[in-house]
């Protein structure tokens, strides 16, 4: 199960920020929810359909 627990700071220019918020409203989408997504996607196509398995599986092992 995912936990949005962490933070991740970046860097934007401010009108390509602008812009971006201005196209996740008009997709009806916050611009934390557009990131997570492509956020997502990249490593879907980096890791294949099943990353989420690797992925969580991981978190599983270190935590016990």
């Amino acid at each position: 199960m995912e936990q949005r627990t962490a933070r991740l700071t970046l860097l934007i220019d401010p009108k390509k920020k602008a812009t971006f918020e201005k196209l996740c409203s008009a997709d009806d989408v916050t611009p934390s929810q557009m990131v997570r997504k492509l956020i997502r996607d990249y490593i879907e196509e980096k890791l294949g359909p099943d990353w989420r398995d690797e992925v969580f599986s991981q978190e599983k092992d270190s935590q016990s």
